[in-house]
């Protein structure tokens, strides 16, 4: 990350507490459905429960959250994490994977914007996402993220913190998801891999909106 960018951010951060320090601590937003009761078979996916460290989930500070690995009938292995957070007033701000992945060992090697197009009740619909390809040593990940709540799909840090002041101050709201998706490269072929994952996400995004409050 440039000084540039880690000026704007480290500038982001701290405006965003300051601001949410001094607004009212009276939230209390819950998800529609317990994440307990999420499918465990999306699509041609079987889902396995996976658990951080009792560490990690004190420092992520999440009210509810999945840790899944999800297998395909050919053997492929997805891992979904998604985190929410009933407020985020008190301390508890959404981690970006670009803060805490290089402090895990992975570099990334390309970052992008894709566009996602999913069928909902409502018709078709399309979300902007990130995507990353990143290695550690001789392994190969693609990993997909985005920012989800209160009626937005966010690809963007920078703009996730300025909806997060925005909202907190004309909603009256901070409750937010944090949507990850990795797999490891199939076959060397990391576009393959890419297209694998939008197919997963695809099946995902409407399942997202039983669970997340509007």
């Amino acid at each position: 990350m440039s000084l540039k960018r880690t000026v704007i951010a480290s500038a982001l951060m701290i405006l965003t507490l300051v601001c949410l320090s001094y607004l009212s601590h009276g939230e209390n937003i819950c998800l529609n459905k317990p994440f307990s009761s999420f499918p465990k078979k999306i699509g041609e996916w079987v889902g396995e429960e996976r658990y951080f460290d009792k560490e990690i989930y004190d420092t992520l500070g999440v009210d509810d959250s999945i840790l899944r690995s999800y297998s395909s009938h050919d053997g492929q292995h997805i891992e979904l994490y998604i985190g929410f957070y009933r407020s985020q007033q008190e301390g508890d701000l959404i981690h970006s994977p670009k803060n805490c992945m290089p402090g895990a060992g992975w570099r990334f090697i390309r970052e992008e914007k894709l566009s996602i197009d999913s069928g909902t009740s409502s018709g078709k619909q399309s979300i902007l996402i990130n995507s990353m390809l990143m290695q550690k040593g001789g392994e190969r990940e693609v990993m997909f993220y985005w920012f989800q709540g209160r009626n937005r799909y966010i690809s963007s840090e920078y703009m996730q913190k300025i909806y997060l002041i925005a909202d907190s101050i004309t909603q009256h709201r901070t409750d937010e998801a944090f949507i990850r998706i990795i797999t490891p490269v199939i076959d060397g072929d990391d576009e393959k891999t890419v297209r694998y994952l939008e197919s997963f996400t695809k099946l995902l995004i409407p399942l997202l909106k039983e669970y997340l409050p509007s």
